[in-house]
């Protein structure tokens, strides 16, 4: 069985928290490989759902 939970705002809260990142990464020169952009930004969104109490 699969449960669907509709979410009315999900595409708004999406976008907030792409905001938070977009503002931490905008100073950096960029990245060099896929690889090392995507580990900096799993730490970024980590750090960030711990600050918000969203991870337990």
């Amino acid at each position: 069985m699969i449960d669907i939970l509709q979410v009315k705002y999900l595409n708004n809260i999406i976008e907030q928290d792409r905001r938070f990142i977009k503002k931490i990464t905008k100073p950096m020169m960029g990245f060099k490989a896929f690889h090392f952009a995507q580990a900096t930004i799993d730490g970024i969104e980590t750090a960030h759902m711990i600050r918000k109490g969203q991870l337990c």
